[in-house]
């Protein structure tokens, strides 16, 4: 057997390039909110991919973006922090990019100043003609000596090996941190807010802006009358305005149902199990700015 290798892993990029759609193929388990909306990942989350000389640590980081109150520098603080702790860093960007925008420019001297070891990854080549994309390879090429450079659509599982050997390429021989039966450090009740934030965002569009979190209050295993396992789970969406409340909830509550319901099949599926789910909403006008929610947010 080969030496074993392990590392940690930062994925890193501006709002929208399609981190969380990258890290859910690599891990090949939903640990991430995939909604086409700027700024749906708000913490570093993880997924682990074990495989059979390796184990890969993800940090699906939250996009970099302009900060306008304190939600958005916690979560920026906690993507250069992510860039600074990894041992390789993957930043994604866009094909259809001509040049360097200001967003992956701010990135990329992030990356220069960390000296981390890089794989650039170029999401969407599907948009673009042949030419294009080699002369935007030539661009960050001279940018940074990055370990490879990998053209992708994040859709299409047949990058996964090729990214993952890249990877572990560039790990140094270390042990497994995490039991190999597991894909993320992220508690249930994590994945299950992360769960109903994204079927949010998702069934809303631009409805109702970035302003929800939510909040599991009760999680309670229990054994239903067939002696089977259920789950009860209560949790609370918070929003920032009483218009959005009426929204969320949708007309004699049908927009809160299809969200709970939705919800609930992919927790079961995540977690094997029976779920009970029940779903409130309320108004929390503050919350971006308070500190202690915002902490949450927080890499760990």
């Amino acid at each position: 057997m080969k030496n074993f290798k392990s590392g940690f892993v930062a994925i890193t990029g501006r709002t929208n390039v399609g981190k969380s759609t990258l890290i859910n193929l690599l891990v090949g388990e939903k640990v991430a909110a995939i909604a086409n909306k700027v700024q749906t990942t708000r913490t570093a989350i993880k997924g682990i991919v074990n495989r059979e000389n390796s184990q890969i640590i993800f940090i699906d980081t939250p996009g970099i973006h302009k900060p306008k109150h304190k939600l958005n520098e916690t979560m920026l603080e906690t993507s250069y922090a992510s860039i600074l702790d990894a041992d390789v860093v993957l930043f994604l960007i866009e094909a259809t990019s001509l040049n360097i925008g200001k967003g992956d420019r701010i990135i990329l001297e992030k990356i220069k100043e960390a000296k981390r070891k890089t794989i650039l990854i170029i999401n969407k080549i599907d948009l673009i003609k042949r030419e294009k994309l080699l002369e935007l390879i030539e661009t960050y090429r001279k940018e940074y000596n990055f370990e490879a450079i990998i053209p992708i659509s994040a859709l299409q599982s047949k990058y996964k090996d090729v990214i993952l050997d890249e990877i572990e390429k560039n790990l140094k021989e270390g042990p497994a941190y995490y039991n190999i039966e597991e894909y993320t450090d992220q508690t249930m009740r994590q994945l299950a807010e992360e769960i109903i934030r994204e079927k949010t965002l998702k069934l809303l569009q631009d409805e109702v802006p970035h302003g929800i979190y939510v909040e599991v209050e009760k999680m309670k295993l229990r054994k239903n009358k067939n002696k089977e396992e259920i789950y009860d789970i209560e949790a609370i969406i918070y929003c920032l305005k009483e218009s959005h409340k009426g929204i969320i909830i949708g007309k004699n509550g049908q927009m809160l149902k299809k969200i709970g319901s939705l919800a609930r099949k992919d927790m079961e599926e995540n977690f094997g199990i029976k779920i009970n789910l029940q779903t409130w909403v309320k108004v929390k006008e503050d919350w971006i700015d308070n500190q202690k929610i915002v902490e949450k947010f927080k890499l760990k």
